[in-house]
C-alpha cells in the first residue's frame, strides 16, 4: 500500500486509515482481531479510535491488538463527547481532556497517543483554555500531535492562531466528514488544510453506507434504523446520486465501496480516508480501494453525479 506524509508532522502513514468504531460493538473481539490482521496484512499502519467507541471497549480491544507492534503503528484517539451523566463528563476543558487522555492511555496500554483529536467543538470552554490544556499533554509526552474533528474552518484557524501566538503546539491533523454525497468540506476546510499543511483523515467515505448500493435493494441498515443517519443522508438527490454512482462503478469494473473510498482519497487535500466494517468480508472492498487509481477524468466524472457545493463567497463572477 502507498504511504503518505501526515501533514507537517513528519509521520508516514498508510494511504488508508483503519477506523475502529465497530470494535467491541458490531464486531466482537474475534471479528475485531480478524479485521486488524487484514489491515496489517494490506499494509495499513494507521488506526483511528475514540474514547467513546462502545463505552471504551474499542480502545481496550485495540490496545490488546497493538501490544506486540505499537512502535510500528500510528494510533489516534479522541476526547470531547459525553463519558458520563454530568456536565463535567464532556467538553474540551482541561479537567475532562486530561482525565480522558489518562483513561485512553490505560485502555490502549500505551504511553502516548500519536494524535489526540478534539472530537467536536466545545462552545463553553474558551479556546485559549483548550489549547493550553493540550499544550500540557504534548509537553508531558502523553500526546505527540493535536487534531480536531467536526470543526468549521474558522475554528481550526483560530485555534492555531492562538497556539502560534503563545508558542504552543498547533493542530496538525483534522478529521472531517467527506464523501461523494457530503462535499461541504471542499469549500473552505480542505483548501484551508492544503494551505496550512494539515493532515486530513476524512470519515464516512461511503456516505453512511448509501454509496454501497445496498439501500437501493431494500436492505436494512443505519440509514433505515438510525434517525441521525436518515436525516444526514435522507434527501432524494443523494439517493439518486448513489444509484448513478453504483451503476458507474460497475461499469468501471469496481466494487462501489472500493470506488467510493478511492474517490474520497483522490482529493489532493485528503491524506487518507478512514475505512471500517463489522467483518473482514465487509472490510475487504474498502481495502481494495488502495489498488484503484482515480485520475482527473474519473474523479470529475464521479463528482458530476452530485451537486458541487456553493463557493465561500457571493462573488460568483470571480469563481472562474
Amino acid at each position: 500500500m502507498k504511504s503518505k506524509w501526515l501533514g507537517r508532522t513528519g509521520i508516514e502513514v498508510s494511504a488508508l486509515c483503519a477506523g475502529t468504531m465497530a470494535y467491541g460493538g458490531d464486531a466482537d473481539e474475534a471479528a475485531s482481531a480478524a479485521m486488524f490482521d487484514a489491515c496489517r496484512d494490506a499494509g495499513v499502519n494507521f488506526f483511528d479510535c475514540a474514547n467513546i467507541y462502545n463505552g471504551g471497549r474499542a480502545e481496550e480491544i485495540l490496545g490488546r491488538l497493538i501490544a506486540g507492534s505499537r512502535d510500528g503503528l500510528v494510533i489516534t484517539s479522541k476526547t470531547g463527547y459525553e463519558t458520563g451523566p454530568t456536565g463535567n463528563d464532556r467538553g474540551n476543558n482541561r479537567r475532562q481532556v486530561t482525565a480522558s487522555v489518562e483513561a485512553s492511555l490505560q485502555r490502549l496500554g500505551t504511553d502516548r497517543l500519536d494524535v489526540l483529536f478534539f472530537h467536536r467543538w466545545d462552545p463553553i470552554t474558551p479556546l485559549d483554555e483548550v489549547m493550553r490544556a493540550a499544550e500540557d499533554l504534548v509537553r508531558s509526552g502523553k500526546v505527540l500531535h493535536l487534531g480536531a474533528s467536526n470543526w468549521a474552518a474558522w475554528q481550526y484557524v483560530k485555534a492555531n492562531g492562538i497556539a502560534g501566538c503563545c508558542g504552543w503546539p498547533q493542530l496538525d491533523v483534522i478529521q472531517p466528514m467527506y464523501s461523494l454525497v457530503k462535499r461541504q468540506v471542499e469549500v473552505e476546510i480542505l483548501p484551508m488544510a492544503e494551505s496550512e499543511g494539515l493532515g486530513v483523515i476524512s470519515y464516512s467515505p461511503l456516505g453512511g453506507g448509501l454509496l454501497t448500493g445496498k439501500y437501493a435493494g431494500g436492505e436494512e441498515g443505519r440509514l433505515t434504523r438510525d434517525d441521525r443517519y436518515n436525516a444526514r443522508y435522507g434527501p432524494d438527490w443523494m439517493h439518486r446520486a448513489a444509484a448513478e454512482f453504483t451503476a458507474l462503478a460497475r461499469e468501471q469494473g469496481h466494487h462501489p465501496v472500493s470506488l467510493a473510498v478511492a474517490w474520497a482519497g483522490a482529493h489532493p487535500g485528503v491524506t487518507c480516508p478512514i475505512i471500517g466494517g463489522r467483518s473482514v468480508e465487509q472490510l475487504a472492498p474498502s481495502l481494495d480501494a488502495a489498488t484503484i487509481e482515480v485520475d482527473a477524468e474519473l474523479y470529475n466524472r464521479l463528482a458530476a453525479l452530485s451537486p458541487k457545493p456553493a463557493p465561500a463567497t457571493d462573488r460568483l463572477e470571480e469563481q472562474g
